[in-house]
């Protein structure tokens, strides 16, 4: 065999041997896409013509992976590149790239051969599948957990439901009896005042079985045309003072275009007003929440958005299950998102949380509009609040 045959064989071994690695590192399902790119990265120079020289970088989306010394490769005037793009969908979302960090002969494409760019293509085409398998089941993984949330709040509102009418009747006798025997006359003053706390505690009692019914959806509702804008202009008068009081800058960013949605608007400022009393604990030093509207795909869009203490993904998991909370006792029932949850869709509407610890937390809710309420072009400014 003649030594140029021997080089191209040594050569396509090389390729075959990158390749292969790709492959078996795709195998390890412990790595995550990260790691994953780092151990592709490193296996890249081996593979060209001249390893010793060679520096190799993936980017994908705003992460960047590289080998040792490719920063002072792109500095130099004598670099060589080879790139190729990572498509994944059909869109663009990032690139492979190779440096020779010194001048080397003019081969088939400047100093690199035909087959390496060959192999930068394959490169670039298996993180691209990579990428999109590991989307794939992560997408099926976030659905299996919304499903199973979703049969678990189902559970919950079920058994809600039936403690909360259970209670009721009870309850009112309790209330109504407290009532009588407190206008009884020549009461003591501390019978009276014992009375009185049976009354405020059995009212309580009772606001917390109204919520226990939004939640479970067996709560009547008033629906009409609403304006998103305008409810939500209502509750922020009467927490402003409030926010300003604890050192914190409301913004509103509000869309004057969005369309009116099918709604109880009491409802709907309950849900605002309890996103909001949520963000401002949040933010016991003060900070920012930024209310925003808009239309997105035939929903109209509300954010709360807050610079807070934020949440770890366990609290995130748990933060729409009723009598869940972080807060210290006797500040909270628990079951604030967990309305809000039943609220949202009663009215078909769905709501996420998206929180970073020490950055803040933002709930997006979205409400569906059918296409007779969109705005018109002509008409936008009159959907307004």
């Amino acid at each position: 065999m003649s030594e140029r045959s021997m080089a191209a064989l040594r050569e396509r071994v090389k390729e075959l041997t990158c390749l292969y690695g790709i492959a078996r590192a795709a195998e390890q399902t412990d790595l995550s896409l990260a790691e994953l790119l780092q151990t592709i990265v490193e296996l890249l120079p081996p593979a060209w013509q001249y390893p010793e020289i060679t520096v190799a970088r993936i980017t994908l989306d705003d992460r960047t992976f590289e080998t040792a010394g490719l920063t002072e490769a792109a500095h130099r005037q004598t670099a060589h590149r080879q790139t190729a793009q990572i498509v994944v969908q059909g869109e663009a979302r990032g690139s492979v790239e190779i440096r020779y960090s010194q001048e080397m002969p003019a081969q088939d494409e400047g100093p690199f051969l035909q087959w390496e760019r060959n192999l930068i293509n394959a490169v670039a085409r298996e993180i691209s599948l990579i990428t999109e398998r590991r989307q794939i089941e992560e997408s099926r993984l976030q659905l299996h957990e919304q499903l199973l949330h979703a049969d678990r709040l189902a559970t919950i509102g079920q058994l809600a439901a039936g403690v909360a009418h259970e209670l009721n009747e009870p309850l009112g006798n309790i209330l109504g009896f407290a009532e009588l025997a407190a206008d009884c006359e020549g009461l003591p003053s501390q019978a009276q005042k014992d009375l009185r706390s049976i009354v405020e505690a059995v009212l309580f009692a009772r606001e917390i079985i109204r919520k226990l019914l939004i939640f479970a959806r067996q709560a009547p509702l008033d629906r009409g045309p609403v304006a998103l804008n305008h409810v939500i202009e209502t509750g922020l008068f009467l927490v402003e003072a409030r926010c300003t009081k604890a050192g914190i800058e409301l913004r509103r960013k509000t869309d004057p275009t969005i369309p009116q949605i099918t709604a109880d608007p009491g409802q709907l400022h309950q849900v605002l007003i309890n996103l909001v009393v949520n963000a401002i604990h949040a933010m016991p030093n003060g900070g920012t929440l930024t209310i925003r509207t808009g239309i997105e795909d035939d929903h109209v869009l509300l954010s709360v958005e807050d610079t807070g203490k934020g949440m770890n993904d366990e609290v995130q998991k748990r933060v729409f299950d009723p009598f869940f909370t972080t807060k210290d006792v006797n500040v909270g029932t628990g079951l604030g998102l967990a309305v809000v949850h039943g609220i949202v869709t009663s009215h078909r509407g769905t709501i996420a949380v998206h929180s970073e610890t020490d950055v803040g937390t933002r709930f997006e809710l979205r409400f569906p509009c059918s296409s007779t309420d969109l705005p018109d072009a002509a008409d936008g400014e009159n959907h307004g609040a």
